[in-house]
């Protein structure tokens, strides 16, 4: 039941590139709500008055949408420069 998180421009600098999580089942908005209360690191970065972006299998969706097992989740801020 294990998931990829892949962090993206600033919050990659904060957080690291990519952690494997036991998420699978979650809702995006589960795991983002699971990351904030894990340390001070993610409820900065990843706190709910910041505008966070997310994509499940390289698709943007919703906060909503449900992660399958073996699945790639990634949190970026709205922009990125590539």
């Amino acid at each position: 039941m294990s998931i990829t998180v892949r962090y993206f421009a600033s919050l990659r600098e904060a957080l690291g590139s990519s952690e494997q999580l036991d998420a699978a089942g979650l809702s995006l908005a589960q795991l983002r709500d699971h990351l904030i209360a894990r340390d001070a690191a993610h409820a900065d970065v990843l706190a709910r008055g910041r505008a966070v972006r997310c994509a499940l299998n390289k698709q943007m969706c919703d906060e909503s949408t449900l992660i399958p097992d073996d699945s790639e989740v990634a949190f970026f801020p709205p922009v990125t420069g590539g």
